[in-house]
């Protein structure tokens, strides 16, 4: 059974910094491209940013230079740290598989920040 656990979330204020971290079970995790995904209040879940089993990363144009997204296979673990944080950037932030798999999605972590 795949487990993906996230955590990292909290309030913070504008210009400032979150990591994020994804801990996966049941999975090859080695094996697996792995991405960062989340949804904003009223919007559909968008993509934000994944990153191969070789470490080749790819992000969203809108966090492009702010967030960096690394994997440790050795922990099952993908990170996503984000700096200077804007507001729009407000929403759950949920990790899985890239291209993601339905039934892989985890409650996510919340991210706010304020203005």
């Amino acid at each position: 059974q795949v487990q993906l656990v996230e955590s990292g979330g909290g309030l913070v204020q504008a210009g400032g910094s979150l990591r994020l971290s994804c801990a996966a079970s049941g999975i090859i995790f080695r094996f697996i491209a792995m991405g960062w995904y989340r949804q904003a209040p009223g919007k559909q879940r968008e993509f934000v940013a994944s990153i191969t089993r070789s470490g080749s990363t790819k992000y969203a144009d809108s966090v492009k230079g702010r967030f960096t997204i690394s994997r440790d296979n050795a922990k099952n673990t993908v990170y996503l740290q984000m700096n200077n944080l804007k507001p729009e950037d407000t929403g759950v932030y949920y990790c899985n598989t890239s291209p993601w798999a339905d039934d892989y999605w985890g409650q996510g972590t919340q991210v706010t920040v304020s203005s």
